[in-house]
């Protein structure tokens, strides 16, 4: 992956290349950003152009044998860490590590915009926290004391640091801090208040933000077959995850209609309703769930946006800004706040592979309890 594959942010493309050509490298850099945010593709793009043979002004070439082989994920100076859970099958540790790593470098090629829960359905893994064991720190310091083989530097990328057991993540302190020469650790986290703050003390903090609306659009605009009217509202939806937004025109689905008799259903208190759309979300795959629960989220900051009398903020459209209105007659901002809470808990619960019947129902028997204190 270039940087030219990677859209928008091009504030922090040129901080990082320009810190290339200056020769002024941090050798540990945190890329951090919430869910959504580009910060794995913008971490590989900014390795290819570390071993590139022949930058360019804005980036790598794309044509030498260094560029060749990170665009396959198979560069031998650039290593990757990453969670796993338990998968079924072999357990021949050298056969395993070479099958996950084909799975891996499948996984960037296919999804590079993917994220924990992508990955973990690419390779099987078991309904299991994922996790970084602490016998990954001893395999890093390991392959960091050899010398690169192609490259004057050598990259390790660890993804989702905070999935580190505390005794991987105490296992590399030392390494991080005082690293071989010409190697950088560039750690990709999504959740940097886990990390141990002796860890981010040793980073340099790299922070991703969303896409802008006229950079998610500037994207989709180059898709193939993606109408006008449907990729303006994806881009309203989506509020710059590029990873939602890809979801988004895959799915037929038009959850605002559903997310109506939902809320509806919840303010009537209206039970046999609840465990039937529990069963109906049950059956939706795990992205179709994520964009309902990101949608419910949606609809609450403009139903407080409405209660504010910011109605020209609104992102919502004809019939769904008439609900939003609606909506606002009987929510508070009390209410909305712990609605907001209890959608992102049973998010957090989905992504962790519990059952989604089970879920939707706790979350709406709660909601509807909110809606009607």
């Amino acid at each position: 992956m270039r940087f030219s594959d990677v859209p928008g942010l091009t504030e922090i493309k040129q901080r990082l290349i320009r810190s290339v050509k200056g020769g002024k490298i941090a050798h540990a850099q945190l890329f951090m950003g919430r869910e959504g945010v580009l910060n794995l593709p913008l971490a590989i793009a900014y390795t290819t152009y570390l071993h590139c043979a022949q930058r360019g002004e804005q980036d790598a070439c794309g044509e030498c044998p260094a560029c060749t082989k990170n665009l396959k994920y198979i560069h031998p100076d650039t290593h990757f860490v990453f969670p796993l859970s338990n998968v079924k099958g072999d357990k021949d540790e050298d056969r395993f590590r070479a099958d996950i790593r084909k799975s891996w470098r499948s996984f960037l090629l296919e999804q590079p915009f993917g994220n924990l829960s992508d990955w973990t359905s690419s390779y099987g893994g078991e309904d299991k926290q994922a996790i970084i064991s602490k016998e990954e720190s001893r395999e890093i310091i390991k392959t960091l004391s050899l010398k690169p083989f192609e490259s004057p530097n050598k990259v390790m990328i660890i993804w989702l640091p905070e999935y580190m057991h505390p005794s991987a993540a105490n296992g590399i302190l030392k390494i991080v801090e005082e690293p071989p020469p010409y190697t950088f650790f560039l750690l990709v986290s999504n959740n940097p208040e886990r990390l141990l703050p002796t860890m981010l003390s040793r980073t340099q903090q790299v922070i991703v933000p969303l896409l802008s609306d006229e950079e998610l659009e500037h994207y989709l605009a180059g898709l193939p077959g993606l109408e006008e009217k449907k990729r303006t509202k994806i881009v309203m939806e989506a509020e710059g995850n590029l990873r939602l937004a890809l979801a988004l025109i895959e799915s037929e689905e038009d959850h605002h209609e559903r997310l109506t008799v939902w809320m509806r259903t919840c303010f009537k208190r209206d039970y046999p309703q609840m465990i039937t759309l529990a069963e109906e979300f049950h059956e939706f795959d795990k992205l179709q769930q994520q964009a309902l629960l990101h949608d419910t989220l949606t609809m609450m900051r403009e139903t407080l946006l409405a209660l504010s009398g910011a109605d020209t903020m609104l992102r919502s459209r004809n019939g769904e800004q008439k609900f939003v209105q609606d909506f606002s007659k009987v929510m508070n901002v009390a209410k909305i706040e712990k609605t907001n809470q209890l959608v992102t808990e049973a998010s957090y619960h989905l992504e962790r592979n519990g059952s989604a019947k089970m879920i939707f129902l706790d979350l709406s028997l709660n909601v509807s309890k909110v809606m009607n204190a």
